[in-house]
């Protein structure tokens, strides 16, 4: 498992031009926000999670389906981290900032994406 890269991602390296490509600037992973968001737009108070559809329990996702094997340790690993991104988000939405999940199986309509990420980053703070 080692071997999994937790950054630099294709999904996120896919993302990370599209989001560049409409002209938006971003940190990426500050390590001082809760989870270390992929995407971080300080000027907007936003933030862009990339989420693997596998090892973030997208529900109801083909990508998500679980191993046929070994599942007493994949089961409690994988709900252990859903569990933490959403104390994770709910902790970033407390501290103010806006939050946005792009799923790796939504990449595959990247018109759909862009035209969700460019709402989002251009609303201000409170339209939610």
């Amino acid at each position: 498992m080692s071997l999994i890269r937790g950054t630099g991602s294709a999904p996120e390296m896919k993302l990370r031009r599209l989001v560049h490509g409409m002209g938006f600037r971003y940190r990426l992973h500050v390590k001082e926000l809760p989870g270390k968001p992929d995407l971080v737009f300080p000027s907007r108070r936003a933030v862009i999670l990339m989420h693997g559809c596998f090892w973030h329990r997208h529900k109801g996702c083909k990508l998500a389906r679980l191993p046929k094997s070994k599942l007493d340790f994949w089961n409690p690993k994988l709900e252990e981290n859903r569990k933490r991104d959403l104390r994770n988000q709910r902790r970033l939405r407390d501290l103010g900032w806006r939050v946005l999940v792009v799923w790796e199986c939504q990449m595959v309509d990247t018109d759909r994406v862009s035209d969700v990420a460019r709402e989002f980053l251009q609303k201000q703070e409170g339209e939610e």
